[in-house]
């Protein structure tokens, strides 16, 4: 295993669609298409983004339903996105591009106004650290310096108490609209929006071991 995990960190150097960045690099440089991402994609297409993206299937399949979009992955782990990369590579896919860091640098990534969408599948619930929750106020705070005014936010997770924290500790108190929310995403006959159009990787095997699935689609 360790083999196969240095042989897929030295092919990540060769993806061009592969961004990797240490934090004393962006201190020093910044990164390079931070306000300028319509120039690596060569378009003006909305930019979505995957947080904690892993293999990057998802980021992939939307990718594949809305080439009119582009789609950026964000996982710190480079041996899961070797995976995402590679196959957007092999497919010759312009509108995917993912980046390995921390998420608590992605404003380093991204200007005003240049983000259209995010999307949070299955992130660690960090049930004994609320700070690190992907939907906690903290990151709502960083989305929020570059996320278009009126734009969404997904949130797909297997586990029912971050569903119900982001719902009552911080949309609640916040005040932000909420679209769309379920407890149980497959059980619900009247939703056939896009969060049911496509599944991750651990989204199959949460299914398979009977877990629901929740969603919420709100914006801040």
């Amino acid at each position: 295993m360790a083999h196969h995990k240095l042989e897929r960190f030295a092919e990540n150097l060769t993806f061009k669609n592969l961004f990797q960045m240490s934090f004393e690099q962006l201190e020093r440089e910044g990164f390079e298409y931070r306000g300028r991402w319509n120039e690596w994609f060569g378009n003006d297409n909305p930019i979505t983004l995957e947080l904690g993206c892993g293999k990057g299937d998802y980021c992939i399949a939307l990718a594949k339903l809305h080439p009119d979009h582009n789609y950026i992955g964000f996982d710190i782990k480079g041996a899961r996105l070797w995976r995402g990369a590679k196959t957007a590579t092999e497919e010759n896919m312009t509108n995917v591009a993912f980046v390995r860091t921390r998420i608590e640098l992605i404003n380093r990534f991204f200007d005003k106004d240049e983000v259209s969408e995010i999307w949070i599948t299955f992130p660690d619930p960090q049930p004994k650290k609320p700070l690190k929750r992907l939907t906690s106020e903290r990151f709502l705070g960083y989305y929020k310096q570059f996320l278009k005014e009126g734009s969404p936010i997904h949130l797909k997770t297997d586990s029912q108490e971050l569903h119900a924290y982001t719902m009552d500790e911080v949309i609640a108190p916040a005040g932000y609209e909420v679209e769309y929310h379920t407890n149980d995403l497959y059980a619900d006959a009247s939703y056939n929006g896009e969060a049911k159009l496509t599944q991750t990787f651990y989204e199959k095997m949460f299914l398979k071991e009977g877990k629901p699935i929740t969603y919420i689609k709100f914006k801040v």
